[in-house]
Parts: C-alpha cells; structure tokens; sequence
C-alpha cells in the first residue's frame, strides 16, 4: 500500500517576501537577533508553521510570538502576516512605511528574504535607493511647504 504524503501550500514562485525592518532588541547572542529575525520569515515561508520556523532556529514558538507582539514591531508583523497570506493564496497586503521606518530602510537597509522553488535560500540586509528617493523628496515637499527653500 503507497503512503500518502500530505501536500501543504506551496509557496508561489513570483512572490516575494516584502523587506522589512528588524524589531529592535537588547543584543543577546541567544536571542532574536536581526538576522534570526529574517531567517525566521525565510523557514516560515517555507513550513507555513511558526513552531516549525522557530524551532529550525532553536528558539521557542512563544518567543516568536511575544517578539511580534514588541513595541517597533509594525515591520516585521507586516512581513509576518504576508508570508500567512501568500502561502493561503492570497495577495500580500499592503503597508505605509513610516518616516522613520523609511529612514533606516535608506541607511542600514531593511532584510531580504530570497526564495527559490518554495525552499529558503538566504537573508540579507539591502539599503533601498527608493527609500532613500523617497526620503529625499518628503524633506523637499516639506522645506518647500514652510518656503525654506530659496
């Protein structure tokens, strides 16, 4: 008698993970670290579990939760909640990115999640030339605005 494999969503090979940018953390070699952060979307795309995506990394399934539910988590719950809803088969949402937000996605960069095939491959950090456009024209619409601008 043949086994039946369960067959999960996979995930769609034009979809993208959005960038998003790390909940800040007191810095702890054991902990949720920026990094750890992006790998975890990265296996939770992959396994549709959060046990599962938590566990790959060696941290517990309820500390992912109470780091989705930290202060400056909007990012990185937004990044969440895509990867659940692309992997049911619907379209990401969408979200506003703060100024602040937008800042450090222009500085430091926000984390790339790359996928190949519905298996995780790599996370890195990336610096936004949009953002930092963007950024750029929010300051020159507001000097603008207050006629600062000669």
């Amino acid at each position: 008698m043949k086994r039946r494999r369960h067959r999960t969503a996979r995930w769609p090979a034009y979809r993208r993970i959005p960038c998003f940018t790390p909940v800040p953390v007191r810095a702890r070699r054991d902990g949720w670290t920026p990094e750890r952060q992006a790998r975890f979307l990265g296996w939770l795309a992959q396994t549709g579990c959060v046990a599962k995506a938590a566990a790959k990394l060696g941290m517990a399934r309820e500390t992912a939760y109470r780091l989705r539910r930290r202060e400056g988590a909007g990012s990185f719950a937004h990044a969440w909640d895509a990867v659940m809803t692309i992997r049911g088969g619907g379209e990401a949402p969408r979200r506003k990115v703060t100024l602040d937000e937008r800042w450090m996605l222009a500085m430091e960069g926000g984390f790339v999640v790359r996928m190949r095939r519905g298996r995780f491959l790599a996370a890195w950090r990336k610096p936004s030339t949009s953002a930092l456009l963007s950024l750029l024209a929010s300051y020159d619409r507001a000097l603008r605005r207050h006629d600062l601008w000669a």
